[in-house]
């Protein structure tokens, strides 16, 4: 299943500009007169602030360069594709500045899609280089170096650069993290570069410090700096399995004195570990070597006393062999950028997770007309925030969520307390008439066909969903948008969500073993002439500020509840109906509200039929729990 998820990009057929618009500047012109951005594409260069949108997967297919006075940022989760050769790398010139947002749990990720190399991230600084003021890179004929070592590039955090360094000629090639004459306000911290040709991180002079670095299989220097480099870098690993590269550390041309504070280097192949070359030398505490030839080379002959390791004078015959300095495991949010795992974009066809996965959606995924999603038991989907995460299942579309009371379907944010949640449009009736266009996304659902069938959902949790899109329109946790009788909806949690848990907006589907705790809105709510079934049904609110256990609005279809439990240690309103809505409930137990029946717009209650008599108000239907919470501990435990 793994292979299938790899290709998601592919099956994404990425995306509606409508849907998955970038966030560009005030005034939506971001780029130069040769736009870069066409659908995902990045290419060309931005002379104004452009901030990408992490629900797209963004296609790098030449140089990107961030001009002088513009800003790139790259907001958490985002991934970039990008093609392969000598002229395909993103590059922020000179008074530029570029801000990388990842956080451990969504880094962001950059590499290609198959096979080959790409250039990796350069970035152009006007700190002080042996080079000179307004140098003249090895590549690309950039220029970099000034005098201002307090220069300001902007930050990078928690970004994932795999493949890169790619080959221009034998004494010039691009690496992962390329940095000219970098000044130290620059912010480099949580950096993983994997499977490279070239060096990782390259310094050409500069200030720039960097920590908790990763390095993996580069086939040149996992870390490499020249030209009077003179920074700190802090927590750095490195690890090589395959034969062929050349070092842990190169250094070359006038000691600056940088300082490495914590480097662990391991091989499974020999090698050098670190290469000194003219004048060069470091300051190093916290050094550790494993499974090296040779642990330190001067290559040429120069002064063994430039270089100080654990606050003694460098010595080749020392193997520096001693317990990890850096513990690896503080890197293993590098597994959230894998692209298997991420999901968003457009599915075209049929595809199926993997359970083994823990999957991130930063953004909006869509299932398309004839396309099928099938998610099966045990999977975890660990969602971004806001009004633009959701998972949307079109018109014609299926979503067939498989879990199982031992092992539930869950979908929930780790950081932030609310995102879209799951939206379902249909082709059955609806008092919005046909291709209605939903309040929220210009989703288009409602036709004609009650018995249309959007799939199934047996065993799905879903936690903090309920985005606020403003006052009036909201994403809820399950959202039905004319929903046909041939969809299956039976044991679903919705739990702390900021709207309505369920909403039916038409549509004839019905639902089952339904659990709803502390939405701050309405735990089930339908409109436009619902009129399905809802059965066995449990309602927890032990929070203030909640709506209601049940809202109904619009025309009266009729729906039916059958066994509801509502239960609330904060009082509020029990039952809500609007307009002229209505419905036949039979096992019907409400306890600790302040109202039970509330008719919000004085519509008829004979409309609301109650254990076979109308609706009294002045009832409090405070019998035994009809529905046993206990049913439903495979949601709250």
């Amino acid at each position: 299943m793994k292979k299938s998820i790899k290709n998601l990009s592919v099956l994404f057929s990425i995306l509606l500009l409508a849907v998955f618009a970038v966030s560009c500047s005030d005034d939506d012109d971001s780029s130069s007169d040769d736009d870069p951005i066409m659908d995902s594409e990045l290419n060309g260069s931005i002379t104004e602030d452009m901030t990408l949108d992490a629900g797209t997967n963004y296609q790098l297919t030449g140089t990107f360069s961030v001009e002088e006075g513009a800003k790139l940022t790259i907001p958490a989760g985002t991934q970039i594709t990008t093609g392969t050769g000598t002229d395909v790398y993103i590059v922020v010139q000179q008074g530029a500045q570029i801000d990388i947002q990842g956080t451990s749990s969504s880094p962001v990720y950059m590499a290609p899609e198959g096979e080959g190399n790409w250039g990796g991230l350069v970035i152009l600084g006007e700190a002080e280089t042996t080079a000179g003021v307004d140098a003249v890179a090895e590549v690309g004929n950039l220029i970099y170096g000034g005098s201002n070592n307090a220069d300001n590039s902007g930050s990078i955090r928690y970004l994932v650069i795999e493949q890169s360094g790619a080959q221009i000629n034998t004494d010039s090639q691009y690496n992962g993290l390329t940095l000219y004459a970098v000044g130290s306000e620059t912010t480099i911290e949580n950096v993983a570069i994997l499977n490279g040709l070239d060096d990782g991180i390259e310094f050409f002079g500069g200030t720039v410090s960097a920590s908790n670095v990763y390095v993996e299989n580069l086939e040149d220097d996992a870390i490499d700096w020249t030209e009077g480099w003179n920074g700190t870098l802090t927590n750095t690993y490195v690890l090589h399995t395959i034969e062929g590269f050349s070092t842990a550390i190169e250094a070359d041309g006038t000691n600056n004195n940088p300082s490495i504070v914590n480097f662990t280097a391991v091989s499974e192949t020999g090698g050098t570990a670190l290469q000194f070359k003219a004048e060069s030398g470091a300051t190093i505490t916290g050094l550790s070597l494993n499974g090296y030839d040779t642990s330190v080379e001067m290559a040429d002959n120069g002064p063994l006393a430039n270089i100080s390791i654990d606050g003694e004078v460098a010595d080749p015959a020392n193997t520096y062999t001693g317990p990890s300095t850096v513990n690896p495991a503080d890197f293993d949010w590098i597994a959230n950028a894998n692209v298997d795992n991420v999901l968003n974009g457009s599915i075209t066809g049929d595809v199926e997770l993997d359970a083994n996965i823990t999957y991130k959606l930063p953004g909006i995924l869509s299932i398309e007309d004839g396309a099928s999603l099938t998610i099966p038991a045990g999977t975890n989907i660990e969602t971004g925030a806001g009004t633009d995460v959701y998972i949307v299942v079109q018109k014609g579309g299926q979503i067939f969520i498989e879990g199982e009371a031992s092992n539930p379907v869950t979908m929930g944010p780790t950081e932030g307390d609310d995102w879209g949640g799951l939206v379902v449009l249909g082709n059955a009736t609806t008092t919005a008439g046909i291709d209605a266009t939903a309040e929220v996304g210009g989703l288009i659902y409602g036709g004609s066909d009650d018995e249309d069938n959007s799939g199934s959902i047996e065993y799905l949790i879903l936690r903090k969903s309920g985005a606020q899109i403003n006052t009036d329109s909201q994403y809820n946790g399950l959202t039905l948008y004319a929903v046909g009788s041939g969809t299956t909806i039976d044991n679903v949690a919705i739990i702390e969500g900021k709207d309505d848990g369920i909403e039916f907006f038409g549509g004839t589907v019905s639902a089952s073993n339904v659990y709803v705790e502390n939405l701050q809105d309405d735990a089930i709510d339908w409109t436009e002439g619902w009129s399905g079934t809802l059965t066995n049904t449990y309602v927890m609110h032990s929070i203030t500020g909640f709506s209601t256990a049940l809202e109904a609005d619009g025309t009266n279809n009729n729906p039916t509840i059958v066994n509801f439990t509502a239960v609330s240690q904060e009082g509020g309103t029990a039952l809500q109906f609007k307009a002229q809505s209505g419905a036949t409930i039979t096992g019907l137990s409400l306890n600790g509200y302040d109202t039970t029946i509330d008719m919000a717009d004085n519509g008829p209650l004979s409309n609301i039929s109650i254990n076979g008599s109308i609706a009294d108000p002045a009832l409090d239907y405070d019998v035994e729990a009809t529905v046993d919470v206990n049913d439903f501990s495979w949601a709250t435990n």
